[in-house]
């Protein structure tokens, strides 16, 4: 079977597309590791969009006005800070199991954790119990991205690899716009009176997904390279040899500041533009005399359009990025990648001022923010072994989340605080935290180029 780099020296008639080379197991793998992603980052998105409706009302008896707009912004800073720790241990964890206990099983245990606490959040009755179950649901949702990578990695031919990873990290964008549409069918039950607490109607449909765990258990098999590996005896999951052998040393902090520096963008900036919307909508609904329980439903429906438009742009992002990579190269595109996020995300929170920039700005943030993410998802698993696959992806992709922590619960004190005395202090805050992405510029020099290379044994 021919590498990226034998592929590339055929005459373009002689290369047959990516997908030729996938049999009915190919794409069944394909299938089951995308809709697991999907489905967790449908719980991912329902936090987001259910956070401050739902913090509104857990605070609502200890203030009003701008009291509580401030409380509000900063205990959704603390909720988003909390969600994204629990994400980095659960990572870390599921991330070593990956490696000991297989693929597999470990994506069985993620897939019901996460869908159990996503439905225990629906019975919330104070922010910190909130946040607690967020933070047990944080758990099992970091686990999912590294295990479902090496398994589709390890299990597609090595020309079809980057763009089954590409398409897997797409699928995410669909998995928040199925959140997104949860939230607009339910805001409009919400104003219509059909319904009161839509959030908690929101958490409840994210405990769906625990059926996928049954297909998962039935049909899937561990990659060949993992049983091998397994059945030689070697150590897997081994944080020692990670960090104590030079290479994979190397590789893990680099991989960690790539992936911590779009964390931040996207947790610390990206989904409070959420936030940004509903201060801009709720003056104008305000204006035009509307009562308080249409607006609350107006607010949730516009929140899961925008989630939409973002995610559509998300989409198209994650797919341009997989063909980039494999026209310049990983380094390359993710230096295009983090210029287009950092300029794209400052000039949206400057300029989105009126209800038709959400159509075409939203889109465009998306599109810029969650490009990297396809990055991550093809260039990690090309940094480490079989035996390290799982463990290195997980401590790139979630030991960064200890330092992406901080973004939200910065960007809430920002806005909470320092800029507390201006209009839409969410704006100025925003902006700040743009910052975030100078961290993967940095780190982009002492990256390896893996376009075209076999995944490293």
């Amino acid at each position: 079977m021919p590498s990226d780099a034998s592929a590339q020296s055929l005459p373009a008639s002689e290369v047959s597309p990516w997908y030729k080379e996938l049999n009915g197991y190919h794409w069944f793998v394909l299938f089951v590791a995308s809709l697991g992603w999907l489905f967790d980052t449908m719980d991912q998105q329902i936090f987001n969009l259910a956070r401050r409706p739902a913090i509104t009302e857990l605070l609502a008896s200890k203030a009003t006005g701008k009291l509580l707009a401030g409380l509000v912004a900063e205990y959704a800073g603390y909720a988003t800070s909390i969600f994204i720790i629990g994400w980095a241990i659960g990572g870390v964890i599921f991330g070593v199991l990956g490696d000991r206990l297989g693929r597999v099983k470990t994506m069985i245990i993620t897939i019901l954790c996460y869908s159990l606490f996503t439905g225990l959040t629906s019975f919330a009755t104070d922010v910190w119990q909130f946040s607690a179950f967020c933070f047990m649901t944080g758990l099992a949702v970091g686990g999912q991205f590294a295990v479902g990578v090496a398994l589709v990695a390890e299990v597609m031919p090595d020309r079809a690899r980057p763009y089954a990873l590409g398409m897997l990290q797409a699928f995410s964008a669909v998995g928040n716009m199925a959140a997104a549409v949860t939230g607009i069918i339910l805001g409009r039950m919400e104003q219509a009176g059909a319904i009161a607490s839509s959030w908690r109607y929101m958490f409840m449909i994210g405990a769906l997904p625990a059926l996928l765990a049954i297909l998962v258990f039935r049909k899937l098999k561990e990659p060949a390279q993992w049983q091998r590996d397994k059945d030689a005896k070697l150590k897997m999951g081994s944080f020692r040899e990670l960090l104590g052998t030079p290479r994979w040393r190397k590789n893990s902090l680099i991989g960690m500041a790539l992936a911590a520096s779009g964390v931040i963008g996207l947790w610390g900036i990206g989904f409070f533009s959420f936030d940004l919307l509903r201060s801009v909508l709720t003056k104008t609904f305000h204006a035009q005399g509307m009562a308080e329980n249409v607006i609350a439903g107006k607010l949730t429906y516009w929140t899961g359009m925008t989630s939409l438009l973002q995610n559509f742009g998300a989409f198209c992002g994650v797919y341009a990025f997989t063909t980039l990579t494999q026209k310049i190269g990983r380094k390359k595109a993710f230096l295009a990648g983090f210029l287009g996020a950092m300029g794209m995300t400052a000039f949206t929170f400057w300029k989105l001022t009126t209800f038709t920039d959400i159509f075409w700005m939203i889109p465009l943030m998306g599109f810029a923010q969650l490009s990297l993410f396809g990055g991550y998802a093809i260039y990690l698993p090309e940094l480490f072994p079989t035996r390290l696959r799982s463990t290195g992806t997980s401590f790139c992709y979630n030991i960064g989340r200890f330092v992406a922590a901080l973004g939200p619960l910065a960007l809430g004190l920002l806005t909470s605080r320092v800029y507390a005395g201006y209009d839409e202090p969410m704006r100025y805050a925003g902006i700040t935290m743009c910052a975030a992405f100078l961290i993967g510029i940095i780190a982009l020099p002492f990256a390896p180029e893996t376009k075209g290379n076999p995944l490293p044994e």
